[in-house]
């Protein structure tokens, strides 16, 4: 299994779902920068990263209704990480249905090196 092991000032966890998203941005020093519930829209996206932008990496789980989110990023030149979703949630060792947490999870993740990458 492969992880993401690159560092940057900035790491953002998405839980991406049909219409909604939670969104978390981390420092490097784990300080909590922004994490919100957000609509799963590209300019929504796009206005909540805006002040990071420049300086950050953003991941989130490799399913079906994220590959939107992929080509935005693509498009945008903003790098992405797409965690292998299976892996992801034996990692979580929970069943929480809360959008906030999981994005904070999968950032926590991407920032201490622990999130197993899917290949695209």
């Amino acid at each position: 299994m492969r992880f993401y092991t690159k560092q940057h000032p900035f790491y953002c966890g998405i839980d991406l779902h049909a219409r909604t998203m939670g969104l978390c941005i981390l420092s490097q020093d784990g300080e909590v920068r922004l994490h919100r519930n957000i609509q799963a829209r590209p300019d929504a996206v796009l206005k909540a990263i805006a002040p990071y932008r420049n300086d950050m990496v953003i991941a989130g789980a490799c399913i079906f209704t994220g590959y939107w989110l992929a080509d935005l990023c693509a498009q945008e030149g903003l790098p992405v990480v797409l965690g292998h979703a299976l892996s992801m949630k034996a990692l979580h060792g929970d069943q929480t249905i809360n959008d906030k947490l999981d994005s904070q999870k999968i950032a926590v993740r991407l920032r201490g090196g622990l999130l197993p990458q899917a290949y695209v």
